[in-house]
């Protein structure tokens, strides 16, 4: 499967946006991946409908993810909630091959994934999805992930329930990109102290 590089400003989602600039602050510190327990963004708990989080085994080749929470939109996109459970196992044999290896790029490169793919829904409508999965490590390999998973139609409305699962049609990757370039955050219409400016 192949990712794109991309910096910061592949993803669409404001809110999305704001996930990725607070792990981008903690990352740009220290030039590593942040701990969980540093992560705290603003207004997260308007976020929780639309996050997962994951504890990463990387003991076992390749590594398990493990769902401990299910974020009510996921639960609604895929017919049942997955909490406890392995995320291969809750996806089933048709989703796990497209979906899982986005995962384990995150955890192998160490880096921010995003990737959008387009489903329809019971009714035919387009829907994109958009996931944005973000690591976090113990000093050492990737121990967590969150998932921000966005769902929009350009049609309007649609239907939600079972979106992922109610169709004999696979999601179609339309984007898969490792956010790799830019790792910093720098907030709009300010100047980084120590640049220097010409004007000709």
């Amino acid at each position: 499967m192949d990712f794109a590089s991309a910096d910061p400003s592949v993803v669409k989602s404001i809110k999305q946006r704001d996930l990725l600039n607070t792990w981008l602050r903690l990352f740009a510190r220290d030039q590593a991946v942040p701990r969980m327990d540093e992560y705290q963004p603003e207004r997260i708990e308007d976020e929780l409908p639309d996050l997962v989080f994951f504890t990463v085994d990387t003991n076992q080749a390749p590594p398990r993810l493990t769902i401990d929470s299910d974020g009510t939109r996921m639960s609604s996109a895929y017919g049942n909630t997955g909490k406890g459970r392995y995320l291969d196992e809750y996806l089933g044999a048709r989703l796990a091959p497209i979906v899982v290896p986005v995962y384990h790029e995150c955890i192998a490169r160490r880096l921010p994934a995003y990737t959008i793919a387009t489903i329809d829904d019971i009714y035919g409508r387009i829907v994109a999805y958009e996931r944005l999965l973000l690591p976090f490590s113990d000093a050492g390999n990737v121990t967590h992930i969150i998932a921000s998973l966005k769902t929009i139609s350009e049609d309007g409305g649609f239907e939600i329930r079972n979106l992922m699962r109610g169709n004999d049609k696979l999601p179609v990757p339309k984007l898969r990109t490792i956010i790799d370039r830019a790792l910093f955050h720098r907030a709009p219409g300010r100047i980084p102290s120590g640049d220097i400016l010409e004007f000709g």
